[in-house]
């Protein structure tokens, strides 16, 4: 690791000598979940939310992150860099820049058996202020809803059970859920799929994974 200051930015590079990155998957290095080659003695070869959050963190602050790789088996590289100050800071110093998309805070239902998923994208949402509940099921999402009624609901449609459709269908027949944002989150990304939860009154229709940007638009 390495760091330097040139000026008002602060300069940190992490250099590895492991498996490396293609040139396919540095390009979506920063989204949630890609997935990479996967060796054999690794089980998955998805990079997980790590890199999305860190990404999230670091621009909040004014910085920037990004990675390089000479390809598979020849490491990786992270640059950050970070703004440096002299002095404290202020609320204004953490403001957006004049134009970028500010999400109002949303009461969000994320809905997915995968708790790996949901739990990650809850983090995500939270970190960006939304108020976030979980249900693994059907039946929790249900519950989940009328216990506190979300203005927006990221629901998997392969559920087991009780499947999206129905969970739709069920959420939209709540009374307090009038105006409820519903947006399908799923593996099934066909023009047949998008027409299927178009017709179950989806807003909506995400194929995983789902990028960070992507989510910030749909609550925007």
């Amino acid at each position: 690791m390495s760091v330097e200051s040139t000026g008002a930015i602060a300069t940190i590079q992490v250099l590895d000598n492991g498996i490396g990155m293609s040139e396919a998957l540095l390009q979506h290095a920063f989204e949630p979940f890609v997935q990479g080659d996967r060796a054999l003695d690794r089980s998955a070869g998805g990079l997980g939310i790590g890199l999305t959050l860190a990404k999230s963190i670091v621009e909040m602050h004014g910085g920037t992150v990004a990675v390089a790789s000479a390809g598979a088996g020849l490491g990786t590289a992270f640059t950050l860099t970070l703004p440096l100050r002299n002095g404290p800071t202020t609320a204004a110093d953490h403001a957006r820049p004049a134009g970028e998309r500010v999400a109002k805070p949303a009461r969000v239902l994320v809905v997915d058996d995968n708790r790996d998923a949901a739990e990650s994208i809850a983090m995500l949402l939270r970190l960006n202020g939304h108020e976030v509940q979980i249900a693994f099921d059907g039946l929790e999402a249900i519950a989940a809803a009328e216990r506190q009624p979300p203005t927006v609901v990221l629901l998997d449609i392969g559920l087991p059970g009780m499947d999206g459709y129905e969970v739709a269908r069920r959420l939209q027949l709540m009374s307090a859920l009038t105006n409820v944002r519903l947006i399908a989150m799923t593996g099934y990304g066909s023009d047949k799929d998008r027409q299927a939860t178009k017709e179950a009154g989806f807003d909506m229709h995400f194929t995983k994974p789902v990028g960070a940007d992507e989510l910030d638009r749909a609550l925007s």
